[in-house]
């Protein structure tokens, strides 16, 4: 872990990887809920990073990081959050020549993986996916579309995303979803929150 202070109340918390990402949010939020971790305004992953902000004394938490034995991230036994999709993406076989497969086994392997939310940006209610195995990660598109319909369903890299509305983009298409991922009137208003786990059951078949 490399602490940086932010600030005066503000905590930047450098990783070398998103699972010790999910690593040390997972024990941040443990520490907040049982008192052990000094009163903090807000906790936020992102891709190589944790932000704390709100703190009292950012130098102080600096040192007593330093004394911590972070255990990996805790198996999540709360239900997962499934999103039904329509596997009809325009970038569905670009993928399966990605991968080497068939549209159909895009679908099965998709479909069958367990994804866990590493962090929320881009958009309201955006939140990016992780849960394919390397060898499944795809590039961006050369020439991002200048309009993504709302609810596609889309990779890259090694993310999975659900675009909460319509907006330029680079991923690759595989799907749509009617489920809305942003709802200000909603608690939480956004339906993905890191940590969360999801999974994908098709509406349709492959083309």
């Amino acid at each position: 872990m490399r602490p940086l202070p932010v600030g005066e109340h503000g905590l930047l918390i450098e990783l070398d990887s998103a699972e010790e990402v999910g690593a040390l949010h997972a024990e941040l939020l443990r520490r907040a809920a049982d008192g052990t971790l000094p009163p903090v305004g807000e906790i936020v992953p992102a891709a190589r990073t944790v932000f704390l902000d709100g703190l009292a004394d950012p130098r102080g938490l600096i040192a007593e990081l330093a004394t911590w034995d972070v255990p990996p991230r805790p198996a999540d036994d709360r239900p997962a959050v499934e999103i039904p999709v329509r596997y009809d993406g325009p970038d569905l076989a670009d993928v399966a020549a990605l991968w080497d497969t068939t549209p159909e086994e895009v679908v099965r392997r998709h479909s069958g993986t367990t994804f866990h939310v590493a962090f929320c940006g881009f958009a309201p209610g955006f939140g990016y996916l992780t849960g394919l195995p390397e060898p499944l990660h795809v590039p961006r598109r050369d020439t991002p579309r200048t309009k993504v319909p709302v609810g596609s369903v889309a990779l890259a890299g090694p993310y999975t995303g659900v675009y909460p509305r319509s907006s330029p983009g680079g991923w690759q298409l595989i799907g749509t979803t009617d489920a809305v991922l942003w709802d200000p009137r909603r608690e939480p208003a956004a339906l993905l929150t890191p940590g969360t786990r999801v999974r994908f059951l098709p509406l349709g078949t492959a083309r």
